[in-house]
């Protein structure tokens, strides 16, 4: 036990440190709360975000090997290395969550019109066309996810730091506190009882003599 001088001035501070520490811990217990709920909404949006990212996938698989199969990989090789000098432009920002800051990314789409087209469509297939828009669409769908990843294993950090401290408060600090403010509380009355005594028994010498 942590040594401290048993008066009732050092009581005083000790239970007013205790009802902030117990404020604390409510507190504390609210934004874990809160930010297990914004867990499991962004766990739904993940799975939303996965399974569009796998149909994409699977869309885009499909619309290659057809494309491959009518109009041949020297047709595709050269567009695709036209589609491959361009990259997604985007920025990240920050939000914050329940006092979390996540990175929150504003991107341009990357699946473009035809007439956006790093290549002359007029020179290519309807079929080549549509694999390179299910593969610029797939792409979206990986950035989507991306973002949605990294907002989840940031808040799960913070929900795990967070419990930490709910759990040191609860079960460390505050009971130690406690324990103090009682040890001070019996000193004091073992103080006052020895106190009294010494009272009466100087009463009783004086009536005496």
């Amino acid at each position: 036990m942590v040594e401290v001088q048993p008066t009732r001035m050092e009581l005083i501070k000790l239970r007013r440190r205790i009802r902030m520490a117990v404020r604390g811990h409510a507190l504390l217990k609210m934004k874990r709360d809160g930010l297990i709920m914004e867990f499991r909404e962004l766990l739904e949006e993940a799975k939303i975000a996965i399974q569009k990212m796998v149909d994409n996938y699977s869309k885009a698989q499909q619309k290659l090997l057809i494309a491959m199969a009518v109009d041949g990989f020297p047709a595709l090789r050269s567009i695709a290395l036209s589609c491959c000098q361009i990259s997604p432009s985007f920025t990240v920002k920050r939000k914050s969550i329940m006092g979390v800051v996540v990175p929150v990314i504003k991107r341009e789409k990357v699946a473009r019109r035809a007439i956006e087209k790093p290549y002359g469509i007029l020179s290519t297939s309807v079929r080549v066309d549509e694999a390179v828009t299910a593969y610029e669409e797939l792409i979206d769908s990986i950035l989507e996810v991306a973002e949605i990843e990294t907002t989840i294993r940031k808040l799960l950090e913070e929900i795990e730091r967070t419990k930490r401290r709910v759990n040191a408060l609860e079960y460390r600090v505050i009971p130690r506190m406690n324990e103090l403010a009682r040890f001070i509380a019996f000193k004091l009355e073992e103080m006052d009882r020895e106190n009294i005594i010494r009272l009466k028994k100087l009463k009783m010498k004086k009536a005496k003599g």
